[in-house]
């Protein structure tokens, strides 16, 4: 598989939610946490939603509360904590594991598209961030301490790429 666009993760209700339906855009796929030290970011991703919607960009929150248990809420808490807390409007899908024989098809892809560090392919913590071009090729991996406006300058040459 070499295209993001193959895999249908859950969304938060359970549903279906084919990555085909972004097809053309550029999407920043984010491990995400309601209780860590990096939950500031939401803010950061929100406004680069906000910013690049209109030119093709979709930013996609997973949560995951693998790392120090800091996501314990079921779909509707995350749901309220992102909207009330960084007026979040971009989608928050399922909660998911990232790592290990139960990690969600799309973080498996990802990790083996784009590893880490010295070629790891677990992801290490909360936050960390993957830009997909339009293509659906992983383009980058972004580590958790990276803030969201950092990737600006790459968001927007991936969205001046032409849609295939």
């Amino acid at each position: 598989m070499d295209s993001v666009h193959d895999l249908t993760p859950s969304a938060a209700d359970g549903s279906p939610y084919p990555l085909a339906q972004h097809r053309g855009s550029v999407i920043l796929i984010v491990n995400t946490a309601s209780k860590c030290g990096f939950t500031p970011q939401y803010a950061g991703l929100e406004a680069l939603a906000r910013k690049y919607q209109a030119a093709g960009l979709v930013v996609l929150g997973f949560p995951c509360n693998q790392f120090g248990a800091q996501e314990p809420g079921d779909a509707a808490e995350i749901a309220a904590f992102c909207s009330l807390t960084y007026e979040v409007g971009f989608p928050v899908l399922a909660k998911v594991a990232v790592n290990g024989p139960g990690a969600d098809p799309v973080f498996a892809h990802l990790t083996r598209a784009k590893p880490g560090l010295l070629g790891s392919r677990a992801i290490k913590w909360n936050f960390t961030k993957f830009l997909v071009g339009r293509d659906g090729r992983v383009i980058a991996r972004y580590a958790p301490a990276t803030k969201p406006e950092a990737l600006e300058a790459a968001i927007a040459a991936a969205l001046a790429e032409a849609a295939p």
